[in-house]
């Protein structure tokens, strides 16, 4: 049996309690595909760094990223909203920070998986998920050890490609998440990890398609593309 909307009212507010207890809150509107959306996000997402202990960050690296709605998460849901066709596809999104992407995915007719490494940021996608009335899946994935068994018709990752130790895992995970004929697709701020991300794709069989799309909502535009993924084979 489904939550009832007071249910989900009441859940939504408790969420909230609590993520305001524990953060600076930052509720922000946006619109994609002229639907109005409203997303929480962390206000100062540099006043996490004191909550990382040095045996945590020795352990995982884990920088708060998740905490704030980047350029590439706009555009990426700006995209999704105006260009792709989701109703009735299977989506996973990684490093999906507050969720933006898969809340967009979602409204858009997708079965939806959202995931990053960091717990603190799925209570973030499930509280987004409510605010704008769309049903989404969400859990914890680690893509440097992908241990979900299902194959996705479609991938979606924004500005997940900034630490080079990453690149090849993150290359990794999309091969093991796709199905054979599925497509991923990544927005990056052309950040000059990308263009090893992109040979290393290319490596792993991936034909890559690039689309130019700059952001202008903030105090300077930036410059976003968006690599479409997609194996040059499907014998597989």
């Amino acid at each position: 049996m489904g939550i009832s909307r007071d249910g989900e009212g009441l859940e939504l507010q408790r969420l909230y309690d609590t993520l305001a207890a524990e953060y600076d809150l930052a509720e922000t509107s946006y619109i994609f595909g002229e639907q109005p959306f409203r997303f929480l996000s962390v206000l100062d997402s540099y006043a996490l760094l004191d909550r990382i202990s040095p045996e945590e960050f020795v352990k995982d690296e884990q920088m708060p990223y998740w905490a704030e709605i980047w350029p590439s998460a706009i555009t990426l849901s700006s995209f999704i909203a105006d260009e792709l066709p989701l109703e009735g596809l299977r989506v996973i999104e990684i490093g999906a920070g507050v969720g933006m992407a898969s809340v967009v995915a979602a409204w858009k007719g997708a079965s939806v998986l959202a995931t990053d490494y960091s717990l603190e940021a799925l209570r973030f996608v499930r509280y987004n998920a409510l605010k704008n009335r769309v049903k989404l899946e969400s859990e914890r994935l680690d893509w440097r050890l992908v241990q979900c068994s299902e194959r996705f018709d479609l991938l979606f990752a924004a500005d997940v490609l900034y630490e080079r130790v990453n690149l090849l895992p993150i290359v990794t995970a999309i091969d093991k998440l796709l199905k054979p004929d599925g497509v991923a697709y990544l927005a990056d701020p052309r950040r000059r990890l990308a263009e090893q991300f992109l040979e290393l794709a290319a490596e792993n069989n991936f034909l890559i398609t690039p689309f130019q799309r700059k952001y202008s909502g903030g105090s300077k535009t930036v410059a976003v593309n968006i690599y479409k993924m997609q194996r040059q084979s499907t014998d597989r």
